[in-house]
C-alpha cells in the first residue's frame, strides 16, 4: 500500500484525514500514484492535475523522501521506501508570497 498525504484543502474535498493508503498495480511512479488518487477519490480530478495536458497544478509540490519530486518526469519510479509504504507521498500546497 502506497501512503499520501495531502493539504488540507484536497483532504476537505475527498473528505478524508490527512493520509490515504493507495493500492497501486505495477510501476509506483508520480502518474500511477496520482491516477490511483483521481480513480478513488474522482472530486480531486483537475485539482492536482490539469484535465487536459495531465501537467502539475502550478501551487502544489510532489515530495517523498526528502526530496523535492516536482519537477520529476511522471513515469519516473518513486524511491523504494514510497513503494513500500515506508514513507509517504507527500502533495504539498506551495506558498506564495513577499
Amino acid at each position: 500500500m502506497i501512503r499520501v498525504t495531502l493539504p488540507q484543502h484536497l483532504r476537505t474535498l475527498a473528505h478524508v484525514s490527512s493520509e490515504v493508503e493507495l493500492e497501486i498495480k505495477g510501476q509506483v511512479t508520480t502518474r500511477s500514484v496520482l491516477d490511483a488518487l483521481e480513480a478513488r477519490y474522482p472530486m480531486l480530478r483537475g485539482t492536482i492535475r490539469d484535465h487536459m495536458t495531465q501537467q502539475r497544478r502550478p501551487f502544489l509540490r510532489f515530495f517523498a523522501c526528502e526530496q523535492d519530486l516536482s519537477h520529476d518526469p511522471p513515469d519516473t519510479p518513486l524511491p523504494d521506501a514510497v513503494a513500500s509504504g515506508a514513507e509517504p507521498f507527500m502533495i504539498i500546497g506551495a506558498i506564495a508570497g513577499g
